[in-house]
């Protein structure tokens, strides 16, 4: 007896859903992605022909205007979260929710810890109309840098051997600055510290040109 032959037909299969799958997942994260916030200062470094990036995370970040004032960055929410509330608890800083939030989702932060606490309860504007951001002071009679990284490390938990320290200055910073800074590190026994420079193009002829040269041509 002879097989019937069934007709093939395409698979037909209705895209709708998936389309508003993806649009609805697109217009999520468009309203509830938080840009990172601008840093409070600005700063032009030195150039270098050093090809190392900078980490995207486990740093603690100090950076250093042509002034001298001093900010502090970390990242890692669970991190700035541990690191503001300890140093909430040591200084009796007073600090609600709100300004725990505050430091948490924000920048770079430079001022005195007794000034902490009005700082976070202010705009980046209102910060800068108020003077508050005066540096972190690194001054052998008041030098609060120690703390900050102090608590910056007991923030890392147990990733230490992860973490690099980030020195990001200023091309006309005072030398005088950068020696306070590098004297509290040592005095933390922190001896390996990277410096945040703009890459420029290496000479001619000396080894790291030729390096670069080989590189290219792979």
């Amino acid at each position: 007896m002879p097989k019937v032959k069934m007709p093939r037909k395409s698979t037909n299969i209705d895209m709708t859903a998936m389309c508003d799958v993806a649009f609805l997942l697109l217009t999520f994260f468009m309203l509830a992605t938080k840009f990172k916030p601008d840093e409070p200062v600005t700063v032009v470094t030195p150039s270098s022909i050093n090809t190392t990036l900078l980490p995207d995370s486990d740093v603690l970040l100090f950076t250093v205007d042509k002034d001298g004032r001093v900010f502090f960055s970390m990242d890692g929410q669970p991190k700035r979260r541990k690191l503001i509330e300890d140093l909430n608890t040591q200084y009796k800083l007073g600090l609600d929710e709100k300004e725990i939030r505050n430091f948490v989702v924000g920048a770079s932060v430079g001022t005195p810890i007794k000034d902490l606490k009005t700082y976070l309860s202010m705009s980046e504007d209102q910060r800068k109309a108020g003077g508050l951001d005066k540096g972190i002071p690194t001054d052998s009679a008041n030098n609060e840098l120690g703390a900050w990284i102090q608590y910056g490390i007991a923030a890392q938990g147990t990733n230490l051997a992860k973490v690099k320290y980030c020195i990001k200055a200023d091309n006309e910073t005072p030398y005088p600055k950068i020696k306070e800074i590098l004297e509290t590190f040592k005095s933390k026994h922190i001896q390996k510290l990277n410096l945040v420079t703009n890459l420029e193009e290496p000479p001619k002829g000396t080894a790291a040109w030729q390096e670069l040269q080989g590189t290219k041509q792979h």
